[in-house]
């Protein structure tokens, strides 16, 4: 499971004193037994993956505002951060792919335009969840309609 593979990638990082991925490891297992806290109940593999995007995105969001500010070693730093939690998550889905289950969404849906644009996005969203993030299938189902 990830949680385990996340915990036994911090253990091996203390031993190799690793301190930037102790400390992001360490704030990421913070965050999903937070979750765990929340939910009252173990995470499954989906709502582990689902903190490990929120993260993420967390870290892209701080690189590009510290960039603005012209803090380039903090965005240094974030990036770093970034690319130890990409390495556990999934392989992100493709445009092409993508496209491919909006258009069969689409026709499930009878979708005539951007006024069905709800009702597609949601049935998109429950079939490629925790694949690829919301904004780019937004910005694709935006354009196929």
């Amino acid at each position: 499971m990830l949680l385990e593979q996340i915990q036994s990638d911090l253990k091996t990082a203390l031993k190799m004193n690793d301190s930037l991925l102790v400390s992001t490891l360490r704030l990421l297992l913070s965050e999903i037994h937070n979750k765990k806290i929340e939910k009252q109940a173990e995470l499954t593999e989906e709502e582990v993956i689902a903190v490990l995007r929120k993260e993420a995105k967390k870290r892209q969001e701080s690189i590009e505002a510290y960039q603005k500010a012209g803090r380039q070693e903090l965005a240094d730093k974030e990036s770093k951060e970034l690319l130890i939690l990409s390495k556990y998550l999934p392989q992100e889905m493709d445009s092409q792919e993508l496209e491919k289950v909006i258009k069969e969404v689409i026709a499930e849906v009878g979708a005539q335009g951007a006024g069905d644009f709800g009702k597609v996005m949601g049935r998109v969203m429950s079939k490629v969840k925790g694949q690829i993030d919301g904004a780019k299938v937004s910005e694709a189902v935006k354009k196929l309609l």
